[in-house]
């Protein structure tokens, strides 16, 4: 599995960005594919998940209303739009892949089994 993370840059506050996340080497029907984000000094934390056959989707309470996950099947493609972007959002992104599981926490990094390089995201306020 190959993830290629891209999309991200410096914009002003209440601007917004697109984030894509590209995912090759598999089938990825029954798995769920997840950003996170980790600001300098701070943890991997989550962002927003969705599930590739359903799409469900999953989102932090500091995202919620602000970014919207998506995926486009015959792209193999998920997206992050982020919205009214807030320099608390400062931090490099990643995109992660998981197989869906009953005993998988899609809010955890480390339940996640690939990833994505990361993409710097700034946003000045």
């Amino acid at each position: 599995v190959q993830l290629q993370a891209s999309g991200g840059g410096l914009v002003q506050a209440g601007g917004s960005l697109r984030l894509s996340c590209a995912a090759s080497g598999h089938t990825f029907s029954g798995y769920v594919m997840g950003w996170f984000r980790q600001a300098p000094g701070k943890e991997r934390e989550f962002v927003a998940a969705i599930s590739w056959s359903r799409g469900t989707t999953y989102y932090a309470d500091s995202v919620k209303g602000r970014f919207t996950i998506s995926r486009d099947n015959a792209k193999n493609t998920v997206y992050v739009q982020m919205n009214s972007l807030k320099p608390e959002d400062t931090a490099v992104y990643y995109c992660a892949a998981t197989r869906f599981g009953l005993s998988v926490n899609v809010l955890r990094a480390a339940d996640y089994d690939h990833w994505g390089q990361g993409t710097q995201v700034t946003v000045s306020s």
